[in-house]
């Protein structure tokens, strides 16, 4: 399967922001975008640009591609759907990236990075209510129950990941059972309740040209 094989700290600089790709990296003293605030390449320190709003288009969507880990081709296969969907169109995009199971997995606390939840549940180590699946976009609904695999839960990933889990500290729409490795998709997220701060609305702008 293709995936992005770069150095993903340089995809944070050339954002200006956290995008949280490193796992544990992202909230320590080594995080590249800490310790070099400026564009990456060898101008990045004098580039001052003002970007047109192409640009700015261009940039939020890349922001947003990049923060849950998707190539381009399948952020816009996911885009379509959304458009095509009755509705916001940003909302239901947003809406879409939450409830797929690698994301869920990440935000469940089960691993410290997007990527990294991916590889895992491509590596079949979570079920959704009670069956194997390995597909990273397999869309949650409210309701579905995941859980770490059996034979899974001795991974020293998985352990080191939850360690850093604080109780009640989980999203609205989701909730944990960290004694059982489990949790549940309450409810597809609100855009109030996504914790993030893109202008979602560009992308829309973006594709719709």
């Amino acid at each position: 399967m293709a995936r992005y094989r770069g150095p993903v700290c340089k995809t944070c600089r050339r954002e200006g922001d956290k995008l949280f790709l490193k796992g544990n990296r992202c909230l320590s003293s080594k995080c590249s975008l800490e310790k070099k605030g400026y564009a990456p390449g060898q101008h990045g320190k004098t580039r001052r640009t003002k970007l047109s709003e192409y640009g700015m288009q261009l940039r939020e969507k890349q922001k947003v591609k990049r923060y849950y880990h998707l190539l381009e081709a399948q952020f816009r296969e996911t885009f379509q759907k959304a458009n095509r969907s009755k509705g916001i169109t940003s909302e239901i995009l947003l809406k879409a990236l939450e409830s797929r199971l690698d994301n869920v997995v990440f935000r469940l606390g089960f691993t410290t990075s997007r990527l990294t939840a991916r590889q895992m549940v491509r590596h079949r180590h979570f079920l959704v209510n009670g069956k194997l699946v390995d597909v990273p976009s397999y869309q949650l609904k409210s309701g579905d129950v995941i859980q770490v695999k059996e034979k899974s839960r001795k991974l020293a990933l998985i352990h080191e990941a939850m360690q850093k889990v604080k109780e009640g500290k989980q999203l609205p729409w989701l909730q944990l059972d960290k004694a059982n490795m489990r949790g549940t998709f309450l409810e597809v997220p609100a855009r109030a309740d996504i914790p993030v701060t893109f202008n979602e609305h560009l992308i829309v702008e973006l594709y719709s040209k």
